[in-house]
């Protein structure tokens, strides 16, 4: 890898009311730091407070979750600086965020919300509509990922309330579905510790998701997890079994590792993935195609830290997992910490946008070469 080729173009305030702000200039960020394969660059393309999970409006709008109550709007106007709105406020963890049919999906601990016609009201956002207010209120492992499947379904998991416990599994360590105005809800994966980022393949359409792997069982295990959801139903061994092979210490005697299904791709330890994307665009080299992208939030309790980085999952045609790498580092500085990537969404350039909810940015990737 080489030291990456980085420009700030600019940098935004966050927004202190339900309207655009002016720029204000911030202290740039030393992107310089971050590492990146040949011909790859990276920029703060906005700065957005404790940016969390993106989504894509229909008319180029992203939206960004965090879990300070807000949810941002970010528009990014040719040949202007980005324009960042709060188009939410007040809202419990709103982690996720989802688009379909012109209404923007939130989720808030134990609601989803939605904001209809949003893209046309950004500075003067509509009352949200709760599409549900069926999922667990606890605050452990309460912040969802959600997104909509190729089958016109929102995907939204919940978390076990825990670091390790056997909670019921039709509420907790879950991923469930339902219809866009919350009926049919439906568990289509069990055994899931706390999913915090997924997506479909583009050829198979098979639903993988990253997985945090339980503490305090040392610095090297179990692993974190990318698990491949080959049929609605399938258990991925929480809390007995971690990373295919590792007895859990409390629950493992009650049930054998060999009952459930193993990760497609075993990760770091105590890494924390959080959001992960297939790569569709067609700006990276052919290479990277239909390749798994995973947001590595970091450790938090291991002596020495790791994560911290965007890494890449390497998948061959017949969708089987084949390597495990690093794509950009450099946010962990010897011990020192300035970044948390937390989510990566394509964009429609084909460009990578990396969330970081430590440093309050988005930066974008792009191949040059």
């Amino acid at each position: 890898m080489r030291r990456a080729v980085w420009i700030e173009r600019w940098a935004v305030a966050g927004s202190l009311a339900l309207a655009a702000l002016p720029a204000i200039a911030q202290p740039a960020l030393p992107i310089d730091r971050i590492r990146l394969p040949p011909g790859f660059a990276i920029e703060v393309a906005a700065r957005v407070p404790n940016a969390r999970a993106m989504t894509w409006g229909a008319e180029g709008t992203l939206f960004v979750g965090s879990v300070n109550g807000l949810v941002h709007a970010v528009s990014f106007p040719a040949g202007r600086p980005p324009v960042v709105r709060v188009v939410a406020r007040g809202l419990r963890e709103p982690a996720g965020v989802a688009f379909r049919d012109g209404a923007l999906y939130v989720s808030a601990v134990s609601r989803i919300l939605r904001y209809d016609g949003i893209e046309k009201r950004l500075d003067d956002p509509p009352a949200p509509v709760v599409v549900s207010d069926r999922f667990p209120t606890d605050g452990h492992h309460g912040r969802k990922f959600i997104a909509f499947g190729p089958d016109g379904k929102l995907y939204v998991p919940v978390g076990a309330p825990c670091n390790i416990c056997a909670p019921d599994p039709e509420r907790y360590a879950n991923v469930g579905r339902m219809n866009p105005d919350g009926s049919g809800f439906e568990v289509v994966a069990r055994g899931v510790r706390n999913t915090v980022g997924f997506d479909w393949h583009p050829r198979t359409k098979e639903l993988w998701f990253t997985d945090n792997g339980r503490d305090w069982m040392g610095d090297d295990q179990p692993p974190c997890e990318l698990n491949r959801v080959t049929r609605a139903g399938q258990h991925f061994g929480y809390p007995y079994c971690h990373g295919g092979t590792i007895a859990d210490p409390e629950f493992g005697h009650q049930r054998a590792c060999s009952e459930f299904v193993a990760p497609a791709q075993n990760l770091g330890p105590h890494v924390a993935p959080l959001g992960m994307r297939f790569y569709t665009g067609t700006q990276f080299p052919a290479a990277y195609r239909d390749q798994a992208f995973i947001a590595e939030h970091g450790s938090w309790n291991r002596s020495t830290k790791v994560g911290y980085r965007v890494s890449l999952v390497r998948i061959d045609a017949s969708g089987r997992a084949t390597g495990y790498e690093t794509f950009a580092e450099g946010w962990l500085d010897g011990g020192s910490v300035w970044g948390r990537p937390a989510d990566v969404l394509v964009a429609p350039d084909g460009s990578l946008l990396v969330s970081d909810d430590y440093a309050g940015a988005i930066y974008r990737i792009r191949y040059s070469r």
